[in-house]
Parts: C-alpha cells; structure tokens; sequence
C-alpha cells in the first residue's frame, strides 16, 4: 500500500466519473493523482450496483477502478464502522467508508460536508 494517502468517498468518485466541476476542483486543490488514492470496497459497489447502468457507463466505472487500489473489508473495519455508526448516527455504508480510512491510517475524501465534520475529516 505503499504511496497511498488517501480514501476516495463515493460521492467524490461519482463527481470524477460524471465530470462534475465541484470534484474536479476538490482534486485539483488536493493535488490528486490516482496513485496515491483508493477506494473502499463499499464505494465499489455502490458505483457497480447503481440501478439501470448502461455498459458504457459501466466501462467507465470499470476503467476507473482498474486504475484505484479496493481496500476490502475485515474484522477491524467492521469493529470501526460499528462504533462509529453507534457513535454518530450515519448511514452504514458511509459508516464503513470512515472505517476504512482510520484503520488504513487514510485521508477520507468526501463531498459530504456533514461527514466530514462528524469524523474531523
């Protein structure tokens, strides 16, 4: 996992996908660049599993993907994520993100401006 220094949200990767100029911005701000980056398992899914995906959308998914590591999860993630959706009243899956990004030591990128304030991000 060398190099990597940060966890993409969901959100942050759907604004890369669909070009979205808030996102862009936000990564050029950071200086991003998808060697440094991962995702969670669970935004891997969320991106995969959105309802009534044509395939050329799907191969975009795929292309970006192909270029991210996918942290998955394990018993320390979930040990997190249930603390922290107990603790602060999230949604699961963005519960899981968090997680994720503590145990790995990351930086969460996230658009969502109510979880960064609730994980100090």
């Amino acid at each position: 996992m060398s190099g990597i220094k940060f966890l993409l949200d969901t959100n942050v990767a759907i604004g890369i996908l669909k070009a979205y100029p808030s996102a862009i911005a936000f990564l050029a701000t950071e200086q991003l660049e998808f060697e440094n980056c991962a995702i969670s398992q669970i935004t891997r899914m969320e991106l995969l599993s959105y309802p009534n995906l044509e395939a050329e959308e799907e191969q975009t998914i795929q292309n970006l993907l192909a270029n991210l590591l996918v942290l998955k999860l394990d018993e320390k993630i979930e040990q997190e994520a249930i603390a922290f959706r107990r603790n602060h009243n999230v949604k699961l899956p963005d519960a899981i993100i968090a997680a994720t990004a503590k145990v790995y030591g990351l930086r969460l990128l996230t658009l969502d401006r109510q979880l960064q304030a609730k994980f100090s991000i």
